[in-house]
């Protein structure tokens, strides 16, 4: 029995189920494929060499997938059907380690038993009610929250960009309130290399180009000052205009960019003196990404805002804003809302998710791997010409390359380990479950020393 048949064998998801997804013409041959194990290559090379050709179950999906889905998305090429832990195992039954846990959300892995109970046990009594009444999961989940920050309340939406979207929301709203004579600050600042979002608040303070000039004009008001240039982000803010500062304390999506205390200090000290709000997004890199439950906790310094997402729920969609109480103060009946935002069942898997990250030694271990698994890849890396910078905090960790990464990272895929880019396409961004054992960190350690010479073929 090799490890996909092992996994189905105890999973709740059956390889029957999956297939039954599928019209009836393809559910014979992806059940085929699941019941067929592929041969198990010995190097990545021979990996390589046998993904090259793509089963039909393969082709059919993403046949469909072309004809019926917008086209927002440049995919790997596989197709995922279940996974567990730190695997995930594709339609023609081939395991991979995955490095990009659904890009930093599968903070415990897939299938975690406990957050999976908890989910089954809301789901038998009450799914959705909206927030016009009062639901259990959600105040109980605020109140876990804000004992564990420095926020005093909460507001929950449904993904990141909602959660950055309703701090936009507030730190409008806690500007006018504070200057009722009509003189208040409307604008925003953020950073280079900064993601906050794609909806047409958040787009306007993210710093990509390619991200936000398709649709221009979004929202006006934004200023971007270089990551880190504390002298310039003052001038700005001093300027009285600023309702709000937007800034990751570690970067993800921009190519893993960690601040310093110093910088994120002198914001807070600008700020207060200007009467902006500070906004911390730690959708990426906060709840325990960076071995500390919040990546500002480190560096001792507070917002007025902080927006999470992405592991809240273990892989279930959730955003949410914490906020001080005087934010909170300025904000009313009906400013504003969400139908879904921290409906009950995701309310009480994001319980489950809090109880494991909160568990003593839990973040030690997090912070632990990530020193092994940088200093691990460090030691196979060096001496290759195209890797410039080896960075990180915790397990969120970058390999900075002089050339586009996409050659290696496809490299990786066909060797059996998963994983992402970020920054301008020349960053390998690793963020694995927070579950992550040391032995399968070696295991991408060495995959991705091997598949190096994907660079040099790329370049040729």
């Amino acid at each position: 029995m090799n490890s996909l048949q092992s996994f189905l064998a105890v999973a709740p998801v059956k390889p029957a189920a999956a297939a039954a997804r599928l019209p009836s013409s393809r559910r014979a041959r992806v059940s085929a494929c699941l019941a067929t194990p592929a041969p198990a290559p010995t190097t990545p090379a021979a990996a390589a060499s046998a993904r090259r050709e793509l089963s039909a179950a393969s082709r059919a999906v993403m046949a469909d997938e072309a004809k019926y889905i917008v086209g927002t998305y440049k995919r790997a090429q596989v197709v995922f059907v279940a996974g567990r832990g730190c695997k995930l195992y594709d339609i023609d039954e081939r395991e991979y380690l995955d490095m990009a846990a659904g890009i930093a959300v599968n903070a415990l892995g897939h299938g975690d038993p406990d957050v999976d109970a908890a989910a089954a046990d809301q789901r038998g009594r009450l799914v959705h009610a909206s927030n016009v009444g009062y639901t259990v999961p959600q105040v109980e989940l605020a109140k876990r929250l804000v004992e564990a920050s420095f926020a005093d309340r909460a507001f929950f939406a449904n993904s990141g960009t909602e959660a950055n979207e309703a701090a936009i929301k507030f730190a409008r709203k806690y500007q006018r309130v504070a200057h009722p004579n009509g003189d208040a600050p409307t604008e925003f600042m953020s950073f280079t290399n900064c993601f906050h979002g794609r909806t047409i608040g958040s787009l306007a303070l993210t710093s990509k180009v390619q991200y936000r000039e398709p649709f221009e004009p979004v929202m006006p008001g934004s200023t971007f000052v270089e990551y880190g240039n504390l002298e310039e982000a003052k001038k700005v803010i001093q300027s009285g205009k600023i309702a709000a500062v937007f800034v990751e304390p570690v970067q993800g999506e921009g190519g893993i960019h960690s601040a310093t205390k110093e910088f994120l200090q002198g914001l807070r000290d600008a700020c207060d003196e200007a009467g902006a709000l500070l906004v911390f997004d730690e959708v990426q890199c906060g709840l325990g990404r960076t071995g500390y439950l919040w990546a500002h906790e480190v560096y001792g310094v507070v917002p007025d805002i902080m927006t999470l997402a992405k592991p809240l729920a273990n892989g279930l969609p959730i955003g949410v804003a914490l906020v001080t109480e005087k934010v909170a103060a300025a904000i009313n009946y009906g400013d504003h809302g969400t139908t879904f935002g921290g409906g009950p069942f995701v309310c009480h898997a994001a319980l489950a998710t809090l109880d494991k990250i909160q568990k003593p030694g839990f973040l030690a271990e997090v912070t632990k791997k990530g020193e092994y698994f940088k200093q691990l890849l460090k030691t196979k890396l060096s001496g290759n010409p195209h890797v410039k910078e080896i960075r990180g905090a915790g397990l969120i960790v970058g390999i900075e390359l002089d050339v586009p990464a996409g050659p290696l990272v496809d490299a990786c895929l066909n060797a059996g380990v998963f994983l992402l880019t970020a920054g301008k396409g020349n960053v390998v961004r690793l963020v694995p479950a927070l579950i992550v054992s040391e032995k399968e960190l070696e295991q991408a350690a060495e995959v991705i020393r091997e598949c190096l010479p994907a660079l040099e073929a790329s370049t040729s």
